[in-house]
């Protein structure tokens, strides 16, 4: 491969893509240069960037790049995606110069044009890795009997993760690691190493929120559209207290065309990462957010505000209305009653000595000048039964999903494990096969279906199943309908008579009264 054509393609490349101004060509040409250690540039004018211009991803030139460096001992295999990262890094607009024009677009075309410039930059500079996404298995499920939907991916680019390693991030020693986590801003051009992503590509947004210095950026996973992440500037745990709906706020007055969310601050019913604290949100609009109130409640002092238990799945209260400052005030008044809120009928216990149990997952987004916030209520206690957590995923669904239920997933949209487009297909096979397979083998704990034997015998006892179709169908409503069991189990106040019951002797504790 020709080094010289493959410069001027990735120049030709960043001027129709990635904002390269003429005045910066002669330079980033040398620095391109000496990356791929030639001494003088392509001199022919014979090039035909068509086919360049027209890219809609960047995956020909990331092969290129790969190739050529492996080709000519450019890096060590296992740092290539590094340097190919790199490359891509010194393609795209300084921060300085995606803020500024980041800014200038939101004052002059609007939010939404401001979020298209960003998002795009960061599919072209090879951040967000469109095509590694696109291979996700999606689908949705209508839940006519709980009249609402839920949307399931099988996630394909990213790991499982284990919930006690979560929580064992929140009290490991901090070492000289550099960036600290994931998430800090130091990411920001980072090279990376072999056990920490390289970052040379990413570009952030600066926001203050609650007059505190916080960063947006996209998700390089991007679970939905424009799936962006909001982290606070100093590397400090999650927190959910009277501060959190104020910077919900802050960040929606900025981009009111997202979304915006929080995990929950505790181990179980908060997300992957715990130790630095950041928001979640885009332009998706999730499941949840198409659900109805189901019962109204009222309070003389916010008399003007739409308040009541959300028809959703897992127990969330939801708060209507134009005036920011009474949906603050009446959200800070839950999030510090729930916090301290036990009711041993529904076996919810808000401490254990110093321990707290109860959280919100809360949520923020603005329809039509209307603010609309939801606020989920969480408890990750634990006990012999369920010692993964009474109002986590119960064992007899833990084959499907066995991680916390964070904000995404709380919401309606399932990011269920890669390991499942597999294992799934094999339980299609099995079902087909009938009698002519051996159930026992799947009681061998190093079977691959080990996990999922209870669910085999089941699909077995709804059998037979005469076509490859008729088995996709009965695997794909298995997981549908483990998915609404998983998010029932989140409920801290389940459907049923002692926990409406209880869910409105809460609500009554606020000064809420329901509407007959």
């Amino acid at each position: 491969m020709d080094g010289k054509i493959l410069v001027e393609e990735l120049l030709a490349y960043a001027k129709s893509h990635l904002f390269l101004n003429d005045f910066d060509y002669i330079y980033l040409r040398n620095i391109l240069l000496t990356k791929f250690n030639l001494d003088s540039p392509y001199e022919e004018n014979n090039l035909d960037f068509s086919k360049i211009n027209n890219l809609k991803i960047p995956d020909e030139l990331v092969n290129k790049i790969s190739e050529y460096a492996l080709e000519n001992s450019l890096v060590k295999k296992e740092y290539l995606n590094n340097f190919i990262t790199d490359i891509f890094g010194i393609l795209t607009p300084l921060p300085s110069k995606i803020n500024e024009t980041f800014n200038e677009i939101k004052n002059n075309k609007g939010p939404q044009k401001a979020c298209d410039y960003l998002y795009n930059i960061s599919i072209f500079n090879n951040y967000i890795q469109k095509t590694a996404i696109d291979k996700n298995i999606k689908w949705k499920y209508d839940d006519f009997k709980n009249n609402n939907y839920l949307e399931i991916t099988i996630n394909l680019s990213k790991p499982e993760k284990n919930n006690k390693d979560i929580a064992n991030l929140l009290t490991k020693k901090v070492d000289k690691k550099y960036p600290l986590c994931l998430l800090c801003k130091e990411n920001e051009g980072f090279y990376g190493t072999l056990t920490h992503p390289a970052r040379q590509n990413i570009r952030t947004i600066k926001i203050k929120l609650n007059n505190e210095n916080w960063f947006m950026q996209y998700s390089p996973y991007a679970y939905y559209d424009e799936h962006c992440i909001v982290i606070n500037e100093d590397h400090h745990p999650m927190q959910i207290d009277s501060s959190t709906p104020i910077k919900l706020f802050d960040f929606i007055d900025f981009l009111p065309n997202y979304f915006i969310g929080s995990n929950a601050s505790l181990p179980i019913v908060g997300g992957s990462i715990l130790n630095h604290e950041h928001y979640q949100g885009g332009l998706h609009l999730m499941p949840m957010h198409h659900a109805k109130i189901k019962y109204l409640f009222t309070n003389n002092e916010f008399n003007d505000l739409k308040i009541g238990i959300l028809d959703w799945y897992n127990s969330a209260i939801q708060i209507e209305g134009t005036n920011k400052e009474k949906i603050i005030s009446l959200a800070q008044r839950i999030i510090n009653t729930w916090g301290h809120y036990d009711d041993i009928d529904n076996e919810i216990i808000s401490k254990t000595n110093n321990t707290p149990h109860n959280t919100i997952t809360p949520i923020l987004r603005k329809e039509n000048n209307i603010y609309k916030f939801t606020l989920i209520l969480r408890n990750n206690r634990t006990n012999e039964e369920y010692p993964d957590g009474i109002f986590h995923v119960h064992p007899e669904y833990q084959n499907i999903k066995k991680e916390g239920i964070g904000l995404i997933e709380a919401m309606g949209l399932f990011i269920l494990p890669g390991r499942l487009k597999r294992q799934l297909s094999e339980i299609e096979e099995i079902i087909l096969k009938g009698s002519k397979f051996n159930i026992d083998e799947l009681n061998n704990p190093s079977h691959d279906l080990y996990v999922h034997k209870d669910m085999i015998k089941k699909l077995f006892k709804n059998g037979p199943y005469d076509t490859k179709e008729k088995a996709n169908i009965a695997v794909q409503n298995y997981v549908n309908e483990t998915c609404v069991h998983i998010l029932e189990n989140t409920a801290v106040f389940k459907n049923n008579e002692k926990g409406i019951n209880g869910f409105e002797k809460f609500l009554n504790i606020l000064g809420l009264e329901k509407l007959k």
